[in-house]
């Protein structure tokens, strides 16, 4: 699906699958987990899946003759140190819009974690005091403009790389190269389990799996708290990526399965049942979920197997798409573990 379409590789290659046995089996037997895990799939700075994404959306910004890549995110955002480290590793200069998108007090928030390596990785910072939305924002097309006035290319990437042209390619090729494994291991998996905030992500797997029948098994966990802004942009994006990729096919409402039960309080603060989740699969697998995104996947999966929500003998997997770091600036909610 993705054949002519431009690569830059900055990935390891395909991502393993590993099998959560603890957990599967503290959680009854009846569903068997598995992590694909996304978290491991670069050396840049610590990896993720922006850096999937933007091994697609690279190559135009070197067609653009581009020499700084301008982006934005929250305080503790994943996406802007992979852009940060993306930046650093094909020669361009970095500008990242941080925004106050979480209602969080900690003393160290601004100053460990995602942010601390953005920093290190030479990456110029501009904090902004404005809160959580999945739209274009004023403040980034402000730092657009700020890089062309001081005789900069700036190439523009919005928020999770998601409202991107080439925002969902990436995910489209993790759909075909868990195919690929499914072939490996003799076996398909009857449900994909991701965190789903700014969109691109979801949509991409989606249209991926669209292809052999398995859009309605992407089984979206809300982190954003915007349930509704939330789910008409992973349509947005989808149909465009279909199109793009020539599917073959319409995406229909009921190819998206959204679940907005698990994104409480907030977006970035996590509940007690979030840290619960994450004590769980650190305790059982020692595999590290973050406060934002995946520990609130991980809540969503756990709490569905709970409730049977996955049939008996169901092989789910759980798509792990790194953000650890943030976890540095929650340090006091886990300062006794």
């Amino acid at each position: 699906m993705l054949e002519k379409f431009e690569r830059y590789p900055l990935t390891f290659g395909p991502t393993p699958i590993e099998k959560l046995g603890r957990l599967s089996a503290h959680l009854g037997g009846g569903v068997e987990i598995y992590a694909k895990r996304e978290d491991c799939n670069s050396g840049l700075a610590f990896g993720g899946n922006k850096v999937r994404k933007l091994e697609y959306i690279v190559p135009d910004a070197i067609k653009a003759n581009a020499d700084t890549l301008v982006t934005i995110g929250g305080v503790q955002s994943n996406h802007t140190r992979q852009v940060a480290a993306v930046a650093a590793k094909i020669g361009m200069k970095c500008r990242l819009v941080q925004e106050s998108w979480v209602p969080f007090q900690d003393a160290v928030y601004d100053r460990v974690g995602n942010i601390l390596m953005s920093r290190v990785m030479g990456a110029e910072i501009e904090l902004v005091d404005e809160g959580f939305d999945i739209g274009i924002r004023e403040s980034w097309e402000r730092a657009l403009e700020d890089v062309k006035a001081k005789g900069g290319n700036p190439y523009p990437i919005p928020a999770g790389a998601s409202v991107h042209k080439y925002g969902g390619l990436g995910f489209v090729g993790f759909a075909e190269e868990v195919r690929a494994q499914e072939a490996d291991l003799g076996f398909k998996f009857d449900y994909v389990v991701v965190c789903t905030v700014t969109g691109s992500t979801h949509a991409g797997m989606l249209v991926g799996f669209a292809k052999d029948g398995r859009a309605h098994r992407v089984i979206g966990i809300d982190a954003s708290g915007t349930l509704e802004q939330t789910r008409a942009q992973v349509m947005e994006i989808a149909q465009g990526t279909a199109d793009l990729v020539e599917l073959g096919r319409d995406i229909a409402d009921d190819d998206l399965v959204l679940i907005g039960d698990y994104a409480y309080p907030a977006y970035g603060v996590p509940s007690e049942e979030t840290n619960d989740a994450i004590r769980l699969a650190a305790r059982m697998e020692g595999m590290m979920t973050d406060p934002v995104y995946e520990g609130k996947s991980m809540q969503g999966m756990i709490d569905l197997i709970r409730k049977g929500y996955f049939p008996a003998g169901s092989k789910v997997l759980y798509a792990h798409l790194g953000g650890v770091p943030a976890i540095n600036g929650y340090s006091y909610i886990y300062r006794n573990g």
